[in-house]
Formats: structure tokens, sequence, C-alpha cells
């Protein structure tokens, strides 16, 4: 068994909060056996300001965190990546491009939060509430045997994940 790193590409339409999210809770949450990337299909050009507030609250560098496009990751010299996942209903309805390696792939659907509009205060619960569904849900799947699985059954389990509600957790 190789100790190379799964390597996961989390999508969302801008990439700008719950994407962003994701890529730092799998590398964190991960302990060096993920490496996670984000990006959008329409990349809003800036990472949301709450969101850089719970990847820093995580200890997290989000000095290199950036909203980009996915065609970066499927580039020739692109990493490979073993999984995909996609985090908003608009980004799993669209065409993705055609990942080199033929990762595995499961929507994850979350609430936008960077689209609520309320006071600094809500905007922050609302924030909190869609970390901690994420949290939940990357948890779930880096504490998997996925040296025990094969594909089948890890798309099995990814799919399971994204079917459960955001809020419960994996007994």
């Amino acid at each position: 068994m190789s100790d190379k790193p799964y390597s996961v590409l989390i999508l969302c339409t801008g990439n700008s909060a719950r994407s962003i999210m994701a890529e730092a809770l799998f590398n964190v949450l991960g302990k060096g056996r993920f490496r996670a990337y984000s990006a959008g299909s329409h990349p809003s050009g800036a990472v949301n300001r709450y969101a850089l507030e719970l990847c820093d609250s995580l200890g997290y560098d989000t000095s290199q965190l950036r909203s980009k496009s996915w065609d970066e990751f499927g580039a020739p010299d692109a990493p490979q990546m073993d999984f995909v996942i996609t985090v908003c209903d608009q980004a799993a309805g669209e065409v993705c491009p055609i990942w080199p390696g033929h990762p595995l792939s499961a929507h994850w659907g979350f609430e936008d939060p960077a689209a609520f509009q309320g006071s600094e205060e809500e905007t922050r619960k609302v924030f909190h509430r869609v970390y901690r569904q994420i949290l939940n849900r990357v948890s779930q799947f880096v504490n998997l045997p996925l040296h025990l699985l094969d594909r089948s059954a890890i798309q099995h389990e990814m799919r399971e994940i994204g079917a459960r509600s955001a809020e419960a957790s994996h007994e």
C-alpha cells in the first residue's frame, strides 16, 4: 500500500465558502492521509471572510486559499484526484470536466452560507452551522478504513455520507 495521500477535489460554483471550508477540514482532519483542493465552476474571485475565519480557527494556513476555476484541475499537469466531491447543488448539476485518473465522485449538498443576508452575528451563525455540517461529513469520510475497501465500497460510502442528513453523526 502506498503512503501517498489521497487527493480530494471539492467543487462548488463560486469556490468562496463551502468548498474552501471543506478543503481546510480535509487537510486538517485527514492528518496527512489526504491532500485536498477546492475549485469552482464560476469562481467568485475571493474567499469569503467568514470562511477564512473558520479555517483560521482550525489552525489552517489560509495564506494560500484562493477562489479558483476547476479548469486548473483538468489541466495535464494538475494533481491526479482520487475523489471529487460537489458541495453545492448547482455545481452537482453542471457538466464537469473529465478528471484524469477517473476519481470516485459524490455529491454532499450544503446550504450556501455566502448567500445568507443578515446581520454579522446572524451570518456567523449560519456559517458555523454549515461548517459543522461539513465537519461531520468530512470526519465520517476520513475515518473510513479506505485501505481495506474496494472502489465500489468506497463509492457506496461516499454516496451514503452525502445522502444522510448533514446534521446526523455516523455511528
